[in-house]
């Protein structure tokens, strides 16, 4: 988990990152920087056609202040100096100050086609005049036009569409069903993984800093197919093995579930071992399980050569969770499924108060609209190929970068303090990223 993250954000011609932007960009240094008042230097920026009303609100120290006394002190925040964000355009963000960041973190891999999208903010704000929220238990068009629209990106069966609040609630939903359909407890999961915060997602997770103390049965973990750090490399089959001997040696020999992301985005941007997906699948499904596809940070395009991640490993899961991206900043998450294996929630009654919310699923509708219409998927093909060989150029000339990965516009840097010890920068990391403040990204040290 030792990396910095660069761009998650998607974006198109008109509504965020291209490769001119990138080009442009990169011939600026702090020798064309301006230096703020805080000591921050910031970079100069391309010409935007957007100025931010000025801000009356509160002072970052204010709001600092209420948040020390009135949220979670689990709460952190990113710089010595932390951002007061208080308005977004496209690929932009903007503090009190009125001075513009490039968002190259999209709110956690979240915003995908540009902040304040006018397309979403329109489909938003005409379905908030109408009706906000009623239930599933009556009828809305809404949902049903996002679940449609939302099943037409799969392959094969994959038609039945369940909406959630967010990923960890997906997550949740979608190890329950296995388990339900299988009549098995034991799920597979990768060391290094993230799968959510809940009870049966943290017992998921493979990350000591993100599980607590406190019961998480049920779940092995298996050998991660880490290509950067793995002790075989870029060889998924013989990473694949290890699930071989969990299912042989810590199981009845039948399992409920195996599931993965594609490329682990909190476990450092790691794309799997080609192999290792099909080769493991294979073994789930001779142990009766199921399959589940995390897409939650890998999906909708933004891996740029596919609209899903696990595509790129030639697998059709049985079971695919999503959120972040499915709404633009939005707050929905989606669980979807073959019809056979969705029935089994008709064991009892199942429903979810503000999943398919019309106003979340109108949000999703009109994010996934502008994907298309935009050609989102190219655009995070052909410029975070670009930032990839760019960033692949400086690891020729600087040793500290270990490791460039990644596809699309979901991709790492790894810092390393020695390269063939893979001994993580970690000062160097946070050094770096208060020296980039005018570019938004991220890393796992705080």
């Amino acid at each position: 988990m030792h990396r910095i993250i660069v761009p998650r954000v998607l974006s198109g011609r008109n509504s965020g990152l291209t490769r001119q932007s990138f080009s442009s960009l990169s011939r600026h240094s702090h020798s064309s920087a301006s230096l703020r008042e805080d000591g921050d230097f910031l970079p100069q920026m391309p010409p935007f056609d957007y100025t931010p009303p000025p801000y009356t609100g509160p002072s970052a120290e204010e709001i600092l202040k209420k948040r020390q006394e009135f949220l979670s002190p689990a709460i952190f925040h990113f710089y010595k100096n932390p951002l007061n964000l208080v308005d977004g355009k496209m690929q932009y963000l903007f503090d009190d100050k009125g001075r513009r960041y490039l968002d190259a973190f999209g709110g956690i891999a979240t915003v995908c086609c540009g902040h304040c999208h006018p397309d979403v903010v329109d489909a938003i704000v005409k379905q908030a005049n109408k009706l906000q929220h009623s239930t599933v238990l009556y009828l809305n068009h809404a949902i049903a036009d996002f679940a449609e629209a939302l099943a037409s990106k799969f392959p094969g069966d994959l038609k039945v569409v369940f909406f959630t609040n967010s990923g960890t609630e997906a997550n949740e939903l979608a190890l329950m069903m296995a388990r339900l359909y299988t009549g098995c407890q034991d799920i597979i999961s990768l060391r290094n993984a993230y799968h959510g915060n809940a009870a049966g997602t943290m017992g998921a997770t493979a990350q000591s800093n993100y599980k607590f103390n406190v019961v998480q049965a049920g779940v092995h973990h298996a050998l991660n197919p880490d290509q950067y750090r793995g002790v075989f490399g870029s060889d998924g089959p013989k990473y694949a093995r290890d699930v071989e001997e969990i299912i042989a040696y810590g199981t009845s020999g039948h399992v409920a579930a195996f599931i993965s992301e594609a490329i682990q985005g909190v476990g450092g941007i790691l794309e799997l071992a080609p192999g290792y997906l099909p080769a493991v699948y294979s073994t789930i499904k001779k142990a009766g399980g199921l399959c589940i596809a995390d897409e939650v940070q890998s999906g909708f395009a933004r891996t740029g050569s596919h609209f899903w991640g696990f595509e790129a490993h030639g697998v059709v899961p049985d079971i695919v969770t999503m959120a972040k991206g499915i709404g633009n900043g939005i707050p929905i998450g989606a669980v979807v499924t073959t019809p056979e294996i969705a029935n089994v929630l008709t064991r009892r009654n199942y429903f979810n108060t503000f999943g398919g919310n019309p106003l979340c699923t109108a949000a999703g509708l009109a994010n996934l609209k502008v994907i298309e219409k935009e050609n989102l998927q190219h655009n995070a093909l052909t410029v975070g190929s670009y930032l990839k060989e760019r960033l692949a150029s400086l690891q020729d000339n600087y040793e500290i970068i270990g490791d460039v990965r990644g596809r699309g516009l979901l991709l790492g840097v790894e810092l390393v303090k020695d390269r063939q010890l893979k001994t993580p920068a970690k000062v160097e990391t946070l050094h770096i990223m208060e020296e980039m403040k005018g570019y938004l990204i991220s890393s796992p040290y705080f």
